[in-house]
């Protein structure tokens, strides 16, 4: 077996078996707002950003996930601008205004370091605005590195629930000439996002609820503008 599957799927065993509780706390709030008709707004910077978007919009996606992609903190305008931009004090506000948040809508952010100005000041204009706040980080990484912010805080300190990533520093999971390669993060951030959403709409269905679940647009015989109607500006897809 290739070393990088190997080490995947211990990695991914211990991903789920580490963050049973924390899982469990999280599906809960993901059925619940789903029941309620509440969005679940993720932010992630960086690389993060695929957590959110891995549900956001896509076959198989819950209807109430807004990803709040915003340019100025995504690769796709410039790796090293888009870096620079996640340690900037004060953005964050910029962004939570200029989104449609609601005052029972969940938040989730994820940082693989968790030490930078953008997610932690997001996390805690959640907080201060009454939203429960879910982390995806690196507990390993975030506790050996300083926060980059002027509070001392990182991500993992301000959130209410820490799903741990369970990601060894350096983001690799081999070594390969003296060099840490075979990155886990996303694949970690994209297992939790699947394994909540999946679970969470089982849950809804035993309580009730009827999650709105969004299909390939490239399988003829569905239909996806029922959902996009329901949820209306509340979903940034125009």
């Amino acid at each position: 077996m290739y070393e990088y599957v190997k080490n995947l799927s211990q990695s991914i065993e211990k991903l789920i078996t580490i963050n049973k509780e924390p899982l469990e706390r999280t599906i809960e709030l993901f059925a619940q707002s789903i029941i309620e008709d509440n969005m679940i707004q993720v932010l992630g910077t960086g690389h993060s950003h695929m957590i959110g978007l891995e549900g956001f919009i896509r076959a198989g996606g819950l209807g109430n996930i807004n990803a709040i992609l915003d340019s100025t903190v995504l690769t796709s305008d410039g790796a090293l601008r888009g870096s620079e931009l996640e340690k900037l004090p004060g953005l964050a506000d910029i962004l939570w205004n200029d989104q449609k948040i609601n005052k029972d809508d969940l938040v989730m952010v994820a940082s693989n370091s968790g030490r930078n100005a953008l997610p932690i000041e997001f996390a805690m204009r959640a907080k201060q605005e009454g939203h429960t706040v879910i982390a995806i980080t690196s507990v390993e990484q975030s506790s050996i590195n300083p926060s980059r912010h002027t509070s001392g805080l990182k991500l993992m300190d301000v959130a209410d629930i820490i799903l741990d990533n369970c990601v060894p520093t350096g983001d690799g999971l081999c070594k390969v000439n003296g060099r840490i390669t075979g990155a886990f993060s996303s694949i970690a951030g994209m297992t939790l996002m699947n394994t909540i959403c999946v679970e969470a709409q089982k849950r809804a269905l035993d309580l009730g609820g009827q999650p709105l679940v969004f299909s390939s647009q490239n399988v003829d015989g569905f239909d996806n503008e029922a959902i996009y109607q329901h949820f209306g500006d509340r979903l940034k897809c125009r």
